[in-house]
Order: C-alpha cells, then structure tokens, then sequence
C-alpha cells in the first residue's frame, strides 16, 4: 500500500468512502439521519495546515484513509494540543492487513514532527473490532459520553 497526503482531486472517492463509514456506524447510532448525513468537510482536512489526510492506495485504487488533526487541548490538561484522529476506514475487502495500522503510524509521525505527543479518537463502544484495533495500537478507553434522547 503507498501512502500520501489527500488531493482535492480525490474528493470523489473519499466521499464515497465516508458515505461506506457511515452505513457502517448507522446501526451503532439511531441518530445518525438516514439521507444527507455527512461527517467530514473534506476540502477543508485537505487545505487545512493542521491537518493531513491521508489515504492508501494499491493499484491506482484508494483502499484506506484517516485523518490527524492538531487541535488545542483543554485547558486542565497538561498538554497544550494534541492530535485528533478521524475517517479511519479500511475497504472491506482489505481488512486484516494491518493497514489502519500503517495509516495511524503514518499520521502520528507527521503530527510527531509537528511536536504532538499526545493522540485522540472517538469510537462507539460497541464498535468490538475498532475499539480492539486502537488497543493494539496502545490507545486506551479515557472517557465515556453518555446521550439521552427525549
């Protein structure tokens, strides 16, 4: 898999893939909209100096992405800003590979040169296999929200 920041040229596709991401969380979420959801603003993580998108890509093919973002932090915690990951997905019928994984390490080494030590992610609790996918990468269960819907 070749790794490399995001283009606008690659709009298309990853808004195809965001529209895969989620199909996928729908069934975890009974307040994700059925029609015109959307999560990213992928012209902004692509022109964005704080941001790089990442995808991978076998064959011409975009076959993975995801996102770090610095952001600053909230003022009680001892670091200043830290890095938020996001759209980590992989196409289904790459999974297993160890290609989230290649992503993470690629957009934690570029928020590394930026002096990030310090990395978040939201992830549902029920998502079983994602959740078991970050502890491996070292990334531990920190705070849980909570909804009620009336």
């Amino acid at each position: 898999m070749k790794l490399r920041a995001a283009t606008k040229a690659d709009i298309p596709v990853l808004k195809q893939l965001e529209q895969a991401v989620i199909d996928a969380e729908r069934p975890l979420n009974s307040a994700i909209k059925q029609v015109n959801a959307k999560y990213y603003n992928l012209e902004e993580l692509i022109s964005d100096r704080n941001t790089v998108l990442a995808i991978g890509e076998t064959n011409n093919q975009i076959i993975a992405t995801g996102y770090v973002q610095i952001r600053t932090s909230k003022q009680q915690l001892q670091h200043q800003q830290h890095g938020y990951l996001g759209f980590m997905y992989v196409t289904p019928d790459m999974r297993g590979q160890g290609l989230n994984q290649q992503i993470m390490g690629y957009l934690i080494e570029w928020a590394k040169a930026r002096h990030v030590t310090d990395f978040y992610l939201d992830v549902y609790n029920n998502n079983t296999a994602a959740v078991c996918a970050y502890e491996k990468l070292g990334f531990e269960p920190c705070l849980l929200e909570m909804k009620l819907h009336l």
